[in-house]
């Protein structure tokens, strides 16, 4: 990679999005790491900047949330034109070679950088809690708003039905939800706190909408299962026991997609790179390492 700064930005269609790069004299393939949301920035993520030790490690805010630049242009919220970050980012970092980890929606945007631009230079993918069929996804939170109390799945439908989240009843069941399924530790990290509080709302709610649970937003028909088998590159996908992301739909892509590997991270959920950061980078560091080094 070229010789950058350790942290700048970049200009992208529709503004500047922020990055950082550490571990920039490491030997190993760089890996650039790509946030969930979509809006959510790059702080949750930093647990794994561990991964340095071995590599150049490329953070980087998407438009319109963390330090990046936030346009009020709708226009801009698209996954193809995020797709075109990625391009950006190894252009300007001189990424000829690279790995790449999505989290969550990172994995949509990961997936569609290469079925649709067809990349050279990627050397293994991770993705981990796993969101590539909008179908799924909501069968799945659907399934785990079953267990929940009464109470918790009237505030939520009630809720929904209303389009008013903004009720007490909503949010304590939402936190619920977040303690069981998003995060399982007894005190959240501070990094996570940062995320909610840079969050890219606008992004957010245009592409996803304001319920965590039923997608109204451009990506409500996202659908890329079925398209996996084109991707020739190296995977991993991961997820926690009690993910939001299931297993069983983990399971699913990681069969769709031929010759690659799946790990499940029992006690822990969406945010199992945090949950369980030490077995995850592990994992990580041995899957990368055994697919270019």
């Amino acid at each position: 990679m070229k010789n950058v700064g350790s942290e700048g930005y970049i200009e992208v269609e529709g503004g500047r999005i922020w990055y950082s790069v550490s571990g920039q004299d490491r030997p190993g393939i760089p890996l650039i790491l790509l946030h969930g949301g979509p809006g959510a920035p790059h702080y949750y993520l930093e647990s794994l900047l561990a991964l340095s030790s071995d590599r150049p490690v490329i953070l980087y805010d998407q438009l319109g949330c963390g330090k990046s630049d936030r346009p009020e242009d709708n226009a801009l919220w698209s996954i193809g034109r995020f797709a075109g970050e990625i391009d950006e980012v190894r252009r300007v970092l001189g990424l000829e070679k690279v790995h790449i980890l999505g989290q969550s929606w990172g994995t949509m945007l990961a997936v569609d950088y290469m079925l649709s631009r067809k990349p050279e230079g990627v050397m293994s993918l991770v993705l981990s809690s796993p969101c590539l069929s909008v179908a799924l996804w909501g069968r799945d939170c659907r399934d785990l708003i079953a267990q929940m109390s009464r109470d918790e799945q009237e505030a939520i439908k009630r809720s929904e039905a209303e389009g008013d989240f903004s009720s007490e009843e909503y949010k304590k069941a939402i936190t619920e939800f977040y303690r069981r399924h998003v995060c399982r530790l007894p005190s959240w990290p501070e990094c996570i706190a940062r995320t909610f509080d840079e969050m890219g709302v606008r992004v957010y709610e245009y592409m996803w909408g304001p319920s965590e649970f039923t997608i109204t937003g451009t990506l409500k028909n996202y659908e890329r299962a079925e398209a996996l088998k084109e991707i020739k590159t190296p995977a991993l996908f991961t997820c926690g026991r009690y993910d939001e992301a299931s297993p069983a739909s983990t399971e699913y892509y990681h069969k769709m997609l031929p010759g690659s590997e799946f790990i499940v991270f029992e006690g822990a959920s969406h945010m199992h790179h945090i949950e369980d950061s030490g077995l995850y980078l592990k994992a990580v560091r041995d899957f990368i390492g055994r697919n270019g080094g």
